[in-house]
């Protein structure tokens, strides 16, 4: 009976790292106009702007701020769904 605790442990572990895998709440890819030109960003549910990234961004831009701009843009759709 021991030896099958740590295998349910592992086994449910595997399982729920598999429902948390963020490729199945990803949007298809939303391009955000910056002054400093195209974020190109891949969004996830309303409930999980922090997973949002930046896919592709202007040369002379950071992936970071990148990420800021479409966790911004993330928020700016939970917004506009919420005020409907």
């Amino acid at each position: 009976m021991t030896k099958l605790i740590p295998i349910a442990l592992l086994a449910s572990t595997t399982f729920l790292a598999g429902c948390l895998d963020p490729r199945h709440f990803e949007s298809a890819p939303v391009k955000v106009k910056t002054p400093q030109g195209t974020v190109t960003c891949k969004l996830y549910t309303k409930e999980r702007v922090l997973w949002d990234k930046a896919i592709d961004v202007p040369a002379h831009m950071s992936i970071a701020d990148g990420d800021r701009i479409c966790q911004a843009e993330g928020y700016r759709w939970q917004n506009e769904d919420s005020a409907r």
